[in-house]
Order: structure tokens, then C-alpha cells, then sequence
């Protein structure tokens, strides 16, 4: 499967800034108001973005290879 430019951006930035970011701001805020799940949260955030870099890694090398 080949990701337009746009696309593999897209996705750097929310696998780069907004998951890791929505991740920790849960974490915080679930220890200080005690909001459920804290560590379950994170745990999938987390996991969801370690795929989403793994995809974008792969997708990546495709890239550099082919050119």
C-alpha cells in the first residue's frame, strides 16, 4: 500500500504529538481528579501509537528503498 505525502504526515504528527500528548494528559488528570481507568487508557494510547510508528517505519523504508 502506497501513503501520499499528506497522509504519512498526518499520521507522524498525531503518532509524534497527539497520542503521546492525550496519553499524558489522561495520566495526569486521572491521578489528581480520579478518573477511571488510568493506566488502562494510557496502556492502549500507547499501544496504538507504538502500531502507528511501527507502520510509518515500515512505510518509510519502503519509501527509501524504492527511490
Amino acid at each position: 500500500m502506497k501513503m501520499s505525502d499528506e497522509l504519512y504526515n498526518v499520521l507522524k504528527w498525531i503518532a509524534q504529538y497527539l497520542l503521546p500528548a492525550a496519553g499524558t494528559l489522561y495520566f495526569a488528570l486521572a491521578g489528581i481528579w480520579g478518573m477511571p481507568y488510568g493506566e488502562q487508557v494510557v496502556g492502549t494510547i500507547t499501544a496504538v501509537d507504538t502500531f502507528l510508528g511501527v507502520i510509518l517505519g515500515i512505510s518509510s523504508a519502503t519509501y527509501k528503498k524504492n527511490e
